[in-house]
């Protein structure tokens, strides 16, 4: 649940154009996105059913998400609004991989507890909630009330944080905290969350506060994870960089179809890493995502950093 958005990638931008000028671009290619959409298609490719809950636009992008979900043979319960486009990011790539953003929110704005149907919660394994704080009809207490709800239901939890442009961080996150099986989030956001910046003590403090298992997401660096009885760094892959794009969302992803097969945190943070870097080796956030046997047969070749 959370986040689809229609992904506008112009590559490469090294540098933004005068103004009033004129650059060119290689590509320029739209993609499905979003931290829900690239964490749900991510969970199909590597063979979990999946189901998706979401908001678009009655536009042709809200349609072109909608048919994504839908040809990966995803579950969608997705409503359509008049009153808001399809949220909509042009994501500018630089030539090393590296990404920038102008986001548009969009009809996910508008997305609330509400639009999760009836039973779904109770016939699910996990309920994710990927893009919070670019969620605002979530933010706090309907977000910890859902949450509530999925627990009650025999549903385990897991949320996916995003960049907060109103820097609330902690306060909006707070009430969700004593109700998370799983929390994910990069190194700058977790950062922003609990004002430190070791991702060991970052993870100790959410821990503290109720979550179950804390995954930092360290980019190249690979992700530090605490779940109270392993704790530590696991390497990312040594891969080439094409377009780091949805990286994270993948990550979340495998993540996720690890815990669902009972692997160690370890080793579920390993393949995690080995779905990201498969994810980075292709233009958009779910394009490079094999299945679950090729993506063990990658982790099992391809070296890792130190």
């Amino acid at each position: 649940m959370g986040l689809l958005v229609a992904d506008i990638l112009v590559r490469p931008v090294d540098r933004w154009p005068e103004r009033g000028r004129l650059t060119l671009a290689d590509s320029i290619e739209l993609h499905s996105g979003g931290l829900a959409h690239t964490t749900g298609v991510t969970l199909a490719k590597l063979g979990v059913p999946t189901a998706v809950v979401g908001c678009v636009g009655s536009d042709l992008f809200g349609t072109f998400l909608i048919d994504i979900l839908r040809e990966h043979q995803i579950e969608t319960h997705i409503r359509r609004t008049n009153h808001a486009s399809t949220s909509t990011t042009v994501v500018m790539v630089t030539s090393s991989g590296e990404r920038s953003f102008v986001h548009l929110p969009g009809a996910n704005a508008s997305l609330t507890p509400g639009d999760v149907p009836h039973g779904l919660l109770s016939r699910s394994r996990v309920m994710h909630l990927g893009g919070y704080f670019l969620l605002p009809a979530m933010d706090g207490d309907p977000a910890s009330v859902l949450l509530q709800q999925a627990h009650a239901a025999g549903c385990r939890t897991s949320l996916d944080t995003a960049w907060d442009v109103h820097g609330r961080w902690m306060t909006t996150l707070a009430p969700c905290l004593p109700h998370l099986d799983l929390l994910f989030g990069n190194r700058d956001e977790l950062g922003r969350v609990t004002d430190m910046d070791d991702p060991a003590r970052m993870a100790g403090r959410l821990r503290d506060l109720g979550v179950g298992i804390v995954a930092v997401k360290l980019g190249e660096d690979g992700a530090y994870v605490d779940d109270g009885r392993w704790r530590g760094r696991v390497p990312a892959f040594s891969v080439g960089v094409v377009d780091t794009t949805g990286a994270g969302d993948a990550f979340c992803g495998g993540f996720l179809a690890g815990y669902l097969a009972g692997w160690d945190i370890e080793r579920t943070t390993r393949f995690a890493n080995a779905v990201g870097a498969m994810c980075v080796s292709a233009i958009g956030g779910a394009t490079g995502i094999r299945s679950m046997a090729e993506t063990l047969r990658f982790a099992d070749i391809t070296p890792q950093r130190e």
